[in-house]
């Protein structure tokens, strides 16, 4: 879907690039992050994830790649970004996407619970009151940037430990995801570009997965990943992750129609499944 967009593309090839300017930065951060023109954008990554126990050496336990796909939408003010996520466990040894894993840890052989977070959703204002928007960004030399975000999260868990012993050992979620959107300044300098390539690193620490049934057995994972914006977009993702998707939730092909909110997290998704009685270690 097309449409003209509430901050319309500058007409040229060639405009200035001054991201301490607000409304620069504001539209030079959405063409990385999403399409200006409504279309679809996925962003791809790929990497491994270690166990990070105190005073023991780490280990890596699985290979992991997933999927972001979201389009935007204008709004009041701005626009609405709405998206889903995806993000699968492999083995470490054959790369193959799991469906059982054997816990190192205590010995036991348990159902791996992929990530399918929908929806994924949020409002970007260009102004809100006194504030305006202004993605931090690293200047990388004369070629390039890398917009920077950094999120450090502690929040009540949708699985507290007094509820779901088994697969939580606090009564908070902690960890913290840190994002760099790296992009040629010649593509953001480019106004003819509703979306311009982009490459990226997540690197995350967060407490044990919930299906990881470690209960209160004291450790991290740390989640180091890089990827990019695909330019053919869902087509080009792994085929085993396609089938994945294709076969169990289909509707993570494309990006969602309509804006609603809560978001999913992967730890309000296990949590639906226990209390459905839809998930069976």
């Amino acid at each position: 879907m097309r449409f003209s967009t509430c901050l319309p593309i500058l007409a040229g090839c060639a405009a200035a690039l001054n991201l301490a300017d607000p409304a620069d930065n504001y539209e030079s951060f959405l063409r990385t992050r999403c399409s200006l023109d409504g279309s679809e954008t996925v962003f791809f990554w790929s990497g491994a994830i270690y166990s990070f126990p105190p005073g023991d050496q780490g280990e890596l336990l699985f290979l992991c790649d997933g999927f972001n796909i979201s389009r935007l939408e204008p709004c009041e003010g701005g626009y609405r970004m709405l998206s889903r996520e995806v993000f699968a466990y492999r083995d470490p040894e054959t790369g193959r996407i799991l469906e059982r894993w054997g816990n190192p840890f205590t010995g036991d052989t348990l159902q791996v619970v992929h990530v399918w977070n929908d929806p994924v959703n949020a409002v970007l204002p260009r102004v809100s009151d006194d504030w305006e928007f202004s993605m931090p960004y690293t200047d990388l030399g004369e070629r390039a940037i890398s917009w920077d975000l950094n999120i450090v999260l502690c929040y009540p868990s949708p699985l507290p430990a007094d509820s779901f012993p088994l697969y939580s050992g606090s009564n908070d979620y902690q960890g913290s995801e840190f994002f760099h959107f790296f992009v040629e300044r010649r593509d953001l300098e480019d106004s003819t570009l509703a979306s311009v390539p982009c490459t990226i690193s997540w690197t995350r620490i967060g407490q044990w997965l919930p299906w990881m049934q470690m209960g209160s057995r004291p450790g991290w994972l740390l989640y180091s990943c890089t990827g990019m914006k695909l330019p053919g977009g869902y087509a080009e993702l792994p085929p085993d992750l396609r089938a994945l998707v294709e076969t169990s939730h289909p509707e993570f092909s494309s990006a969602p129609t309509e804006y609603s909110r809560p978001n999913e997290t992967s730890w309000t998704y296990f949590r639906d499944l226990v209390r459905s009685g839809a998930y069976t270690p």
